[in-house]
């Protein structure tokens, strides 16, 4: 759509809508919903866990978005793997820490294939992974497992490898969070971090993944994080100086710049989801992502079409925008494809979980039909981003396929008195299925003969006990926890990231 003079205030509404991408509730495209997204022209979404049921009922949903939307829809998915999938149903894929413990590229390759063939049969073109930020901060609330490690060049070649997997089989990648929170201990779902580093430091470290994989990237996201030495005034989102001035004019970046959820509080808590778009855009994004409500949507379109109304937004910003979004569109069609492979990719992930099973400590396996004592958090959580852990009777269960097996549970680590346990000759398990570390009751008290760290491996630091790192709690994970108790397995994983050794 080219400007006019007379551009009305519909045309207006529809070219902001062709950049930004929303989220909405339910499982089924309502009607007030495909009318929202036809009114304003919008072409990409973000679906979420509470969109899907199974395959069925997705592969409905988006050949629906598809249907409204026209041939050049963009539907994401968040689909990294570990605790960050959506469809939980298909091949469940090993998180990226533990790839970067198998240092294999071309199980890097092969994962993200496999996940890109899932995706694209349950009807997704985009997929927000692979994390390039390196988690080179060992109390980060909010990446952890979710990166390759903590070594640029090693993580940003998993991270290609992964991407290139995915994108030989029609699903495009999107690296995150440019330009990199590894080294925060604020999650800007929350509030908005600071990254206060020499820019020397910075091109060393958090940029230089990005920058590796800036030729071969066809998206990038961005990071609600201010990086003072950089940009003292603004965060990356909303940074001309990092978004124009290193990504585009330095770098020459040609792929798409789509920012972070705008509803998150480091954004919207502080400068107003409209306002905020309207500074993404002119300081370089592509698409805002909007996710939020109906009503900061509607905010976020109206303020889009006042800046383009205004000149603030100028006719050619937005061609240039359209342009690179049509053809990641029309590089990535679409198209939901059959899906024969499950089986073979079930294997896939399956490897990954067994080669990225680490070691920490020594740790010795008690004799088959052992009387073990597993204790574990008694509810699952999520942090806003990871899917709920593995519940602790899950856990009692997989182990009792080779133990005899009571099981214990807490409220509360900070409280829970371990002295409290029977000393009866029961080997002790801790299974750890949150992310959060451990505070001072569970680092001084708690002594486990073995912990298994299904989530976050720097809890492992945290407990005085030999332990197992998984880098995620997938039933894969548990199965190779299984193979290592009975002998049949070797953990072979090395942790990438410091604190190991």
């Amino acid at each position: 759509m080219t400007l006019t003079p007379q551009v009305t205030q519909d045309q207006l509404r529809k070219l902001a809508g062709q950049l930004i991408m929303i989220r909405f509730p339910g499982t089924t495209l309502d009607a007030a919903t495909a009318d929202f997204l036809k009114t304003n022209g919008i072409r990409a979404v973000c679906l979420f866990r509470g969109n899907m049921t199974d395959s069925v009922q997705l592969a409905k949903l988006t050949a629906d978005l598809r249907a409204v939307m026209g041939d050049e829809a963009l539907i994401a998915i968040d689909q990294e793997g570990g605790a960050v999938v959506r469809s939980t149903w298909v091949p469940a894929p090993p998180a990226a820490m533990g790839l970067g413990a198998a240092n294999d590229l071309d199980l890097s390759y092969r994962t993200g294939a496999a996940v890109a063939r899932a995706v694209k049969a349950l009807g997704f073109n985009w997929n927000f992974a692979p994390v390039l930020d390196l988690n080179n901060n060992p109390h980060n609330p909010v990446i952890a497992e979710r990166s390759f490690g903590a070594e640029p060049v090693r993580a940003a070649e998993l991270a290609m490898a992964w991407m290139a997997g995915s994108h030989a089989e029609g699903v495009a990648c999107c690296v995150k969070h440019f330009p990199g929170h590894g080294d925060t201990s604020v999650d800007s779902h929350r509030d908005l971090p600071t990254v206060d580093k020499p820019v020397a430091e910075l091109e060393r470290m958090e940029l230089a993944p990005f920058r590796i994989a800036a030729g071969a990237a066809p998206a990038m996201m961005t990071a609600h994080i201010v990086y003072p030495t950089l940009d003292a005034d603004n965060p990356a989102t909303m940074s001309r100086r990092i978004l124009t001035g290193l990504l585009r004019e330095e770098w020459q970046y040609q792929g798409i710049i789509i920012t972070d959820g705008m509803d998150m509080h480091a954004i919207a808590g502080r400068y107003g989801v409209g306002n905020a778009a309207v500074r993404a855009l002119t300081a370089g994004a592509d698409m805002v992502m909007a996710l939020g409500t109906t009503e900061t949507q509607e905010e976020t379109l109206n303020a889009i079409a006042a800046a383009i109304a205004s000149g603030e937004i100028t006719q050619a910003d937005i061609q240039r925008r359209l342009a690179r979004l049509g053809a990641l569109a029309q590089a990535y069609p679409c198209k939901q494809r059959s899906y024969k492979e499950d089986a073979s990719d079930r294997r896939i992930m399956a490897e990954g979980w067994q080669r990225s099973l680490t070691a920490y400590g020594a740790p010795q396996r008690p004799p088959a039909g052992a009387r073990v004592r597993l204790v574990a958090r008694q509810d699952v959580v999520s942090d806003g981003v990871s899917e709920a852990g593995v519940p602790a009777a899950v856990v009692a269960d997989s182990l009792r396929t080779l133990y005899d097996v009571e099981l214990v549970t807490y409220d509360d680590a900070d409280s829970f008195d371990w002295n409290s346990l029977p000393d009866d000759g029961r080997y002790t398990m801790l299974a750890s299925t949150s992310r959060l570390r451990y505070g001072d009751n569970a680092r001084n008290n708690w002594k486990p003969d073995l912990h298994l760290a299904l989530w976050n491996p720097y809890q492992a630091l945290d407990i005085q006990a030999p332990a197992l790192m998984t880098y995620g709690f997938a039933q894969p994970a548990l199965e190779a926890i299984n193979l290592w108790l009975s002998g049949t397995l070797e953990a072979s994983g090395r942790a990438p990231v410091g604190g190991f050794a």
